[in-house]
């Protein structure tokens, strides 16, 4: 997908629309959203001159906003981080479209055992704050974990995450309510 239908897709899952007023990005724009629309200016000019500016600034938004999301990272359109604050990805990880990260959240990768690799995450998923997603896993989409949940499984999709250990509940439309203004996957 090219880099301005993706920030346009963000920007939708923020204010409802994708050209949203300028009352509502002058000093009010989030420097979450400021930091994702960086992370995927640095992806599109991968292997271009451009690319180590957008990294350093990248790496400069994350010292202020505490979000490290590597720029290589896969993510989807439609990514929506909630509030700013500690939230490590693993560059391998590789997130779907219309998801919500809460802040506090780990996700990252095992390097050895049953379990080595990063996690897949599908689309419409839900993560709430100091959540932990570990592992060589796949997580389907229409995904709910609750805030605290430690998952090291894989999750089928349509299902709710609570606990840690976590334990998965089947529930249809898992995520409804949860992610505003979702995207079309």
């Amino acid at each position: 997908m090219e880099l301005q239908k993706l920030i346009k897709t963000d920007l939708y899952r923020y204010f409802g629309t994708q050209h949203p007023s300028r009352r509502c990005r002058v000093g009010g724009e989030r420097l979450q959203l400021r930091y994702l629309k960086t992370l995927r200016k640095a992806k599109a000019s991968a292997g271009k001159p451009l690319n180590l500016w957008w990294r350093f600034r990248l790496l400069r938004l994350s010292e202020r906003t505490h979000i490290q999301i590597p720029w290589n990272c896969e993510i989807g359109p439609g990514f929506y981080i909630g509030h700013r604050g500690r939230i490590i990805v693993n560059p391998q990880v590789r997130i779907g479209a219309s998801c919500n990260i809460a802040t506090g959240v780990t996700i990252g990768a095992i390097y050895s055992g049953k379990r080595q690799g990063a996690p897949v995450i599908g689309n419409r998923v839900w993560i709430g704050a100091n959540a932990v997603i570990v592992g060589g896993i796949v997580i389907g989409d229409d995904v709910a974990i609750a805030p605290g949940a430690y998952v090291n499984f894989d999750v089928p999709s349509h299902s709710v995450v609570i606990g840690n250990p976590g334990a998965v509940h089947h529930k249809e439309q898992a995520t409804e309510g949860m992610i505003q203004n979702p995207v079309e996957c």
